[in-house]
């Protein structure tokens, strides 16, 4: 999980973002105490109390590993596996049109494959690339070991995940391709890496600008939007359901 893969399971994960300033934990607390300020909220809350001790038992129901795990049930609903290009790897020959096809073609010919495999459309592995920088970002983010080294994330649901890159630097994928496109010729597109830490898969990339729109066209038969996106109407806590976002 993660771009630098540092936990392994989704109950690692759902903690994570509460822990970090950029994302739930603000500058009131410390990450040292962030865990224990959120379980003396929930405890706090009646109904709260009850749904814990209905999914955990009555012994200590309100604690961080229980609220992991019930984050990570949700999590794991998320599920879609039903995009038009499933249903065309399921024997659907029509699912997808002649020009997504050639677009996966494509996919495979210039290389995209390389790392851009399997169900998920990632081999979960560490790659340098030399990714611009986000200039909205005070500090940039470099990655395992200081080597700007980032996973493959998956190409699945594309539609819903703009910008995109690991620091949300480039806004379409027509900007991402170009991106590959650059760095397949060595282009440096950020200072702080040179091609020559570039990582060889980049280097077989055989990528087109009359290729890009076939491409793109191949990677919308990615998305499926039937996932769960029911909203309740509130919740125990009372808050505004999705925050206070503006």
């Amino acid at each position: 999980m993660f771009w630098d893969s540092r936990v392994k399971s989704l109950e690692k994960q759902a903690l994570e973002p509460i822990k970090t300033l950029e994302e739930m934990k603000g500058r009131q607390y410390d990450e040292g105490e962030i865990l224990d300020e959120i379980i003396n909220r929930l405890k706090a809350i009646p109904e709260y109390s009850q749904l814990f001790e209905a999914a955990f038992g009555k012994n200590n129901s309100i604690n961080s590993n229980n609220l992991a795990k019930a984050i990570a049930a949700f999590e794991r609903s998320l599920v879609t596996n039903n995009s038009r290009f499933d249903q065309y790897m399921r024997g659907d020959d029509n699912a997808i049109s002649l020009s997504e096809k050639d677009g996966f073609e494509l996919f495979k010919k210039a290389g995209c494959a390389n790392c851009h495999n399997g169900p998920m459309f990632s081999d979960y592995t560490m790659h340098v690339l030399g990714v611009p920088e986000n200039e909205k970002l005070t500090e940039p983010d470099s990655g395992i070991a200081g080597k700007y080294a980032f996973r493959t994330p998956t190409l699945r649901n594309l539609r819903f995940t703009a910008p995109y890159m690991h620091n949300g630097s480039l806004t379409t994928l027509k900007s991402v391709l170009e991106f590959y496109e650059d760095i397949s010729f060595r282009k440096i597109r950020n200072p702080a890496v040179s091609s020559d830490q570039y990582d060889p898969l980049v280097r077989e990339l055989r990528l087109k600008v009359k290729d890009m729109a076939p491409i793109i066209s191949f990677l919308n038969t990615l998305n499926d939007s039937g996932y769960d996106k029911e909203i309740p109407e509130s919740v125990p806590s009372g808050l505004t359901v999705g925050g206070d976002i503006l």
